[in-house]
């Protein structure tokens, strides 16, 4: 049983009648939107609807995980759990054929609309376990791209995730990958205080799962023993940041990320998450000690070989007529290149341009102290790039960064005086780089290599302002660079404020330029991600709560009440505003007073008790307050006494001696309180009627 839908077929023979899985109406949405609109016009959508869901399944940024696979047209591929085809059309335009398995019908469908023009796409619907023994056992790849983790629910049994990778071993063509794109239990963004993907709760990979669930994490540790335990001798690991979600480049064990390189930390668009230690600084100190595989957020696990690129960087959070791939490639002989590729049609000229820049900026630059990493063009068609020399050094923001670190203010001013002057040279010529950020340059000894010049225009700009930008966007990447002294910046550049700011207005007209008319997604966290909640505000906001819920008692015998003859309770309100009292006190005294807090609120009194006896709260001759009564509604209100206190020093006074004390007297009372503005408890108490 099948069903056309476009150029794509979908095999029905396995759909067990009904979708076991299901995310609600959002599918109904999404299934609307990849029918009425293009893709093209999914980005424009996206930013409209301002949703988390919208976002996750049709942003093209979920295609980086898969788009550097060095795939081709000759290739087989075997998507297990494609979903709403996030990464499908990726795969469909490198590889060969694709076959799609799927549990719901109505992602499926989703999927099939979205990519109906394709006809190199067949989606299998139903239970993987059902449709597995149909599969070909000659694919070239087998992608798992946020589906191993859900082994448990595919395969059951004592070890699911052995068996299921054993089973989808045995459908590899010889020479064959497995890709799985999976998150590390340990990802740093968990102990920084994001939420599980999968449970939504917080540190439960790190905790082991002790709560169970559907789903299953690993380290890299754990991985290579699922890996090792199923008879895989030959496996990768690359390291999607921030994640394999909105992947925006990968690292290698042969190409680590340096110190200040990730600094994009901020994607919690789904929930909300804690700030418990800024995790750039985090990262450099683990970055340095060696440790990034350990805490990487995000594992890409390639079982068999492994692929010729070191580091991927993916710059198509842009307008379509800029949109790259940089890539470090190895030569299998331990040389290595530098790659752009243009991600679309119309991006091909920004690339092609790279060349005339490199030779531009090679004239200009002539005779001068500052080099320009060569550049060439090769392939074509798909493979269509632009090639740089593979130069080393250590970038200019890193060592200014340890300048700065280090208090060594001479250092870091002796290197942007060296920057002025290297920029500087032929400063007259028609030809400039305009993104001269310090993070472009590498700095080998004497040697100072222009390594990323792609915003290169055909006019003159004044150094200075070439100047301002870098120390502009260098402050921006990192909160902690605010130490260096602007001021000075200032006065060495001979820039105004009111310059300044001018350079800072064309800085926002060239990133508009640069993004289009699509938003960043920095612009869409903005829009749709969830709270960040500062711990130490939640702390000092407890600590203020707890303030002002303190109670406080006083005694009067005989003398009246006195601050002396007081006392702070160490009890304080639970979590439902509630609290339950004891007091013991001797024959003597008259009257007690009980302030239930320190600030504006309304009480509710639920029960008083005198040595075991039962007082009715609302009789004023034994309890009077400085606030307003409101009349309880109902066969209980005798039960209970509701006071609002617009007043920050609200209590409640009991006449002990109304109430026939012994020589030692117990009185119990149960209370509520809640905190309110003043304002809000004076319009309260004005809307009282007066109590009779």
């Amino acid at each position: 049983m099948t069903e056309q839908i476009g150029k794509i077929t979908l095999d029905l023979s396995k759909y067990p009648g009904e979708d076991l899985y299901c995310d609600g109406t959002v599918e109904d949405e999404l299934l609307d939107i990849v029918k009425k609109y293009s893709r093209v016009e999914y980005p424009q959508l996206i930013e409209q609807r301002k949703s988390w869901p919208i976002l996750y399944h049709l942003s093209p940024l979920r295609e980086n995980i898969v788009d550097f696979v060095p795939m081709t047209a000759q290739d087989k591929v075997l998507e297990v759990g494609s979903g709403c085809g996030a990464i499908t059309g990726a795969l469909a335009r490198k590889a060969g054929s694709v076959t799609c398995v799927d549990l719901s019908k109505k992602r499926s469908m989703i999927n099939a609309c979205r990519h109906s023009d394709y006809d190199n796409i067949t989606i299998h619907v139903g239970n993987f376990q059902d449709i597995e023994p149909v599969l070909p056992r000659d694919y070239s790849y087998i992608c798992l791209i946020g589906v191993f983790e859900y082994g448990r629910g595919y395969i059951g049994g004592d070890r699911p995730y052995e068996e299921f990778l054993r089973i989808l071993m045995g459908h590899l063509a010889p020479g064959g990958r497995i890709l799985i794109a999976i998150e590390n239990k340990y990802g740093l963004k968990y102990f920084a205080g994001c939420q599980e993907d999968h449970l939504g709760s917080y540190f439960s990979g790190i905790e082991n799962y002790q709560e169970g669930g559907s789903a299953r994490t690993f380290s890299r540790k754990g991985l290579e023993a699922i890996f090792k335990s199923c008879g895989a001798e030959e496996y990768s690991f690359y390291y999607p940041y921030p994640d394999y979600k909105f992947m925006t480049a990968v690292y290698s064990d042969q190409r680590l990320p340096g110190r200040g390189e990730l600094s994009n930390n901020l994607r919690n668009f789904d929930r909300d998450r804690m700030m418990l230690f800024d995790e750039k600084l985090a990262f450099d100190g683990i970055v340095e000690e060696g440790l990034f595989p350990v805490f990487a957020n995000s594992y890409m696990a390639v079982i068999g070989a492994s692929f010729p690129v070191e580091y991927v960087k993916y710059s198509n959070d842009r307008a379509r007529e800029f949109k790259i791939r940089t890539e470090i490639c190895g030569d299998g002989q331990g040389g290595k290149t530098v790659r752009k590729y243009p991600l679309t049609q119309e991006a091909q000229a920004h690339v092609r341009r790279m060349v005339w820049a490199w030779e531009k900026l090679t004239e200009r630059y002539q005779g001068s102290a500052l080099g320009v990493n060569k550049c060439r063009l090769e392939g074509q068609d798909k493979d269509f790039h632009a090639v740089f020399e593979y130069v080393t050094g250590r970038p200019l923001a890193e060592l200014l960064d340890e300048c700065l670190e280090k208090g060594d203010q001479e250092g870091f001013w002796h290197f942007f005086d060296q920057y002025l002057e290297r920029i500087g040279y032929g400063e007259e010529c028609p030809v400039t780089d305009f993104d001269l950020v310090f993070s472009n340059l590498l700095v080998d000894g004497d040697r100072w290599t222009l390594i990323d010049y792609e915003w290169t225009f055909e006019k003159p700009m004044e150094t200075r302002e070439l100047a301002f930008r870098a120390v502009y966007c260098y402050l921006l990447e990192n909160e902690k660079r605010g130490r260096l002294d602007l001021d000075r910046v200032l006065r060495t550049l001979g820039i105004t404020e009111e310059q300044a700011q001018e350079y800072r207005e064309r800085e926002l007209k060239f990133q508009r330029y640069v993004e289009g008319k699509a938003a960043s997604m920095a612009a869409l966290w903005e829009g749709i991600g969830k709270k960040l909640r500062d711990p130490e505000k939640l702390v000092r906001d407890q600590e203020e709560q707890e303030r002002l819920t303190r109670i406080q008692v006083y005694e009067d015998r005989g003398e009246g009440y006195r601050e002396e003859c007081s006392r702070f309770l160490d009890r304080v309100y639970e979590d439902g505003g509630q609290i339950e009292l004891e007091l013991q006190f001797p024959g003597n005294v008259r009257r007690m007073r009980i302030d239930p807090a320190m600030d504006c609120g309304i009480c509710r009194i639920l029960e008083l008790r005198f040595n075991g006896e039962k007082v009715p709260p609302n009789v004023p001759k034994v309890l009077a307050v400085n606030g307003k009564r409101i009349r309880p509604r109902g066969e209980q209100g005798d039960n209970y006494l509701t006071v609002v206190y617009p007043t920050p020093d609200p209590n409640i006074d009991i006449d002990i001696s109304r109430l026939q004390p012994g020589e030692v007297n117990i009185l119990y009372i149960r209370m509520e309180y809640r905190l309110l503005p003043l304002s809000m408890a004076e319009d309260l108490a004005g809307a009282v009627r007066k109590w009779v």
